[in-house]
């Protein structure tokens, strides 16, 4: 036998892959210590009860159930999980309560957590094993160690993701949406600090953005800042790095004038700030002592104390949550009104189809439209909220040391999406006339963002909402979101069908064998909604045989869903094709629905009929029509069309006129 290898020394991309290696863990002595652990098997990893005496899910005193950042750089991700201790529902939606804790007989090392996506909460059920280096956790914990609320919902964003690896850089307003459901904004601070000094008179557009605005919202939404390139005074901050607005506080100085601080946490947990408000800093001398000593005493790890004018110099960006009441209702940033009427419709850009681009496209008119009717003065908050077209996380990692991961640069799985409101008379209008006009409201501009948003106050009656790409042809699918302070309709705008003239969506001519299969999706029951969702093995499932003869036959597909293309019933449909294998048509269909489609016709339209030309071997098909979402109700008909050979009569002249008519006959009624 030979020799075994040498151990690898420990890595963080090793503990991102999760691949087998005996980790080397090198103590002062110059011993070493050998951890062989493999995070495919939850055994070899250990639980909250093998890493403390007594784990608790949750702390009693908030303070110990504080965030900290480990090797992991998700700094973006453990900011928004702080929105979770403000608002102890918020929390309670992400963690349903009544679970099993680990001091009870029936608990058997699960937890159920909730995460928005997309539109809908989604289960996700984890075991309780986290990655630990040497009896420590290794990524997330919270302030006291035997608190797991937070290591445990970073293991849930993970498993959503892919792995630990894709929570490597984000954007603190993404991870903000999939824990409440919400809205989130991004400020510049560089715009604010263009109005600082003026705040008693605030110029146009800056009255709802400063930090006075802030310092309302503080208890009633999370608040968190960056630093995109570091500066003299926080140059030991990094870049690239999410911190944590904990607290704003308006005081009078010695000399009479107000003092607006603001405490920030980094999620490192260690003293990091140099400038004048840091602990023995000149800044504190302009406070009475009694103040001085209350500020201080705040202060937790990774805490300090920074005077706006230094806020709004030394970091770039406010990320800020809308408030979310126990009923799930938004509650505005700025007029502090009830965001209490939502609706949301999917959508998609198709390349040749949809995908008109911005309005500096002759082609912009062919973008996806929606109506949007209002019965009264309202505030409106339009949002566009895209899906990610690779893995959900495939940003690369930003570049910096420990815990700089807050993605900065465009992500190659978002398009650059503007949105543009126009005010029309009544829902039958000329397009060209109206898109050429300037729109009521609108994005400054198309960003790489996940989710861009308008917000405006808005008078009764009908308005055409089109959210676009800026460049034309490129093909992604959105979530179009509606939240309104008074009564709104959404739905979407007929678009007039383009003829069926393209080679590759019209049967050849000849003889066809048509077949017409009729169904429903019934919620519950045959409504599972696209491939993206694990009920879609319930959706109604049709087999069809293709006959034996040439070597592919054409087959044309079309699925019909049975409403008026002006209803607001009208779902995104599409469907998918999947070959029997030979010999098996007794395999259960729930198993071969799970395997990849022979072939498709998405993404879902927004269209009264789709359909398809497709060459197919014989065989035996099953098609499967869906509606984008789940429990989506309606009727429909699958018409399969193929082309068939025929036998060829040919009457002869002897036999006369009336017999050659009845053989043509004959072959025509065959």
């Amino acid at each position: 036998m030979g020799a075994a290898a040498p151990p690898r020394r420990l890595s963080v991309k090793d503990l991102l892959e999760g691949v087998m290696v005996p980790w080397v863990i090198p103590s002062g002595d110059g011993r070493v210590t050998l951890l062989p652990l493999r995070w495919d098997l939850p055994q070899g990893i250990p639980g909250p009860r093998e890493i403390c005496t007594a784990p608790r899910l949750f702390p009693d005193n908030p303070s110990e159930g504080q965030v900290k950042q480990g090797l992991l750089g998700d700094c973006w991700f453990l900011c928004a999980c702080a929105a979770l201790q403000k608002s102890r529902h918020l929390l309670e939606r992400v963690f349903p309560p009544g679970q099993p804790s680990w001091s009870d007989q029936t608990y058997r090392g699960l937890f159920i957590c909730r995460i928005w996506q997309f539109g809908h909460w989604e289960e996700v059920t984890i075991d309780d094993r986290l990655p630990c280096l040497a009896g420590r956790l290794c990524f997330s914990r919270c302030q006291r160690e035997d608190v797991f609320w937070l290591p445990l919902l970073e293991k849930v964003y993970a498993k959503v993701h892919g792995s630990y690896e894709h929570l490597w850089a984000g954007q603190v307003a993404d991870a903000l949406v999939d824990l409440t459901g919400g809205l989130a904004e991004r400020w510049n601070l560089k715009d604010l600090a263009g109005a600082n000094g003026q705040q008693d008179r605030p110029v146009a557009g800056q009255e709802c953005r400063t930090c006075r605005q802030m310092l309302r919202l503080k208890d009633r939404c999370l608040i968190s800042c960056s630093v995109l390139s570091p500066r003299a005074g926080s140059r030991v901050l990094g870049e690239f790095h999410a911190f944590i607005v904990s607290d704003l506080q308006e005081l009078q100085s010695r000399a009479g004038h107000g003092i607006l601080l603001l405490r920030i946490l980094n999620p490192w947990g260690r003293h990091c700030w140099q400038g004048r408000w840091r602990e023995g800093g000149e800044g504190w001398s302009q406070l009475e002592p009694a103040d001085k000593a209350r500020l201080l005493s705040w202060l937790q790890d990774g805490e300090f104390w920074v005077e706006e004018e230094e806020f709004l110099r030394e970091f770039d960006e406010v990320t800020i949550s809308y408030p979310v009441t126990e009923a799930g209702h938004l509650q505005s940033l700025y007029t502090e009104k009830m965001l209490c009427h939502a609706q949301a419709l999917p959508g998609a850009w198709v390349e040749g189809q949809s995908a008109g681009g911005c309005r500096n496209n002759s082609c912009f008119p062919s973008n996806p439209k929606f109506w949007l009717r209002l019965t009264e003065p309202s505030e409106v908050c339009v949002a566009v909220l895209q899906r990610p077209q690779g893995h959900p996380r495939g940003r690369a990692r930003a570049a910096g040391g420990r815990g700089h991961a807050l993605a900065s640069a465009p992500s190659k799985d978002y398009q650059a999406v503007g949105l543009h409101l126009w005010k029309v008379e009544k829902r039958r209008v000329s397009l060209p006339r109206v898109l050429s006009a300037p729109p009521v409201a609108g994005t400054v501009c198309h960003a790489y963002d996940r989710e861009v948003h308008l917000r405006c106050e808005l008078s009764p009656g009908h308005y055409l909402a089109v959210p676009s790409t800026f460049l034309k042809d490129v093909s992604a699918q959105f979530l179009l979101r509606v939240f309104s302070t008074g009564k709104v309709s959404l739905s979407s705008a007929e678009r007039p069908a383009a003829p069926n003239t393209h080679p590759s969506t019209a049967l050849p001519a000849g003889e066809v064998e048509t077949v017409q299969l009729q169904g429903c999706w019934k919620a519950g029951q045959t409504a599972g909604g696209s491939r993206n969702f694990s009920s879609y093995p319930c959706n109604p499932c049709f087999p069809f045989l293709v006959p034996e003869g040439a070597a592919t036959r054409c087959v044309h597909i079309t699925l019909q869903q049975h409403c008026r293309r002006s209803d607001s019933q009208l779902h995104p449909i599409g469907f998918h094709v999947f070959q029997v294998p030979e010999g098996g048509e007794s395999q259960d269909t729930k198993s071969l629905l799970l395997q990849e489609p022979l072939l498709s016709c998405v993404p879902h339209c927004y269209a009264q009929e789709v359909s398809r030309l497709c060459l197919l071997a014989a065989g035996a098909y099953k098609v499967v029509p869906s509606t984008y979402l789940p429990d989506a109700e309606g009727t429909f008909t699958v018409t399969i069309a193929t082309r068939v050979d025929r036998r060829s009569f040919h009457s002869q002249e002897v036999l006369g006129h009336f017999l050659q008519e009845v053989s043509t006959m004959a072959v025509m009624k065959t």
